[in-house]
């Protein structure tokens, strides 16, 4: 009598994962349209695709997110996890503050950072000004404006993963960090030989979604840069975007999804292998 309860949900992954996917795959070897046409062209759309200049330009700039983005997500998460993991008397307002950007819409807070980053009244600026410094026109110059995406993404994401390193912190045992005070370890040799060991199912975690969410980006590049200036903060799912809903030429806009799919498998991949850990020893 299993299967009566397992069939509704095989019924939904069906009709919700397998067969759009499997659409998309299709459609990808067609020049569907939306409105009229679809006719099977083979592998035309990846062929283009390879020849698309625009398009591997979106994958250096989402590497180049990626490899800013990632390991800073990660390194502050975890110092604000390791700052809120105390039993002290408002720490978990500090804690409720610090996850409130996650509860926050991207476009909305894509938005107010509009106003934050405004090159003539905007916060940012302003505060800098308070020292002397002239700030840039952050979203509209190309030496800033993927740092600038980089900077409100953090803002927003690393209180989520705060919390899930503070998960962790409390998994590890308290007698670990006892034996090694009592034989002398230092706090950092407590850190890199216990707390760190014992956080790498948590890094795996936080690290394989912070990159899968790293190489998806588009809500905050569509909001405040439109892509710009200059391409430099266009990326794969943005031109996906484009490409299947601006210019009506879903067919190639699939066969750019699913390349995109590939290398987030294949990231996926080398980060699990990067970061497989051996049980720590307790």
């Amino acid at each position: 009598m299993a299967y009566v309860f397992i069939a509704p949900t095989l019924l939904l992954f069906a009709v919700f994962t397998i067969i759009p996917v499997v659409m998309a795959l299709y459609l990808s070897f067609t020049n569907y349209d939306v409105l009229s046409r679809m006719d099977w062209v083979a592998l035309d759309n990846y062929q283009r695709l390879f020849n698309d200049s625009l398009y591997w330009t979106t994958f250096k700039n989402v590497i180049f997110y990626s490899v800013i983005f990632v390991p800073l997500n990660i390194l502050l998460s975890l110092g604000m996890a390791m700052l809120m993991n105390f039993k002290r008397f408002g720490i978990r307002m500090f804690r409720t503050l610090n996850y409130m950007p996650t509860l926050t819409s991207a476009v909305a807070a894509a938005t107010v950072w509009i106003w934050l980053l405004h090159p003539e009244f905007g916060l940012v600026n302003e505060i800098l000004g308070w020292f002397g410094i002239t700030g840039p026109a952050w979203l509209a110059q190309t030496e800033t404006a993927m740092p600038s995406i980089i900077m409100v993404t953090l803002w927003q994401s690393i209180g989520s993963n705060m919390v899930i390193y503070i998960a962790g912190l409390q998994g590890v045992p308290d007698y670990l960090y006892e034996s090694a005070k009592l034989d002398g370890a230092s706090a950092f040799a407590r850190f890199r030989y216990i707390t760190w060991p014992q956080l790498r199912p948590t890094t795996f975690l936080i690290s394989t979604m912070a990159i899968i969410g790293a190489l998806q980006l588009f809500d905050q590049a569509f909001v405040l840069t439109q892509g710009g200036p200059g391409n430099v903060t266009k990326t794969p799912v943005y031109l996906i975007y484009q490409q299947g809903f601006k210019q009506l030429q879903m067919g190639y806009a699939s066969a750019q999804a699913f390349i995109l799919a590939i290398a987030i498998l294949i990231f996926s991949l080398i980060n699990m292998r990067i970061n497989k850990a051996e049980e720590p020893v307790v």
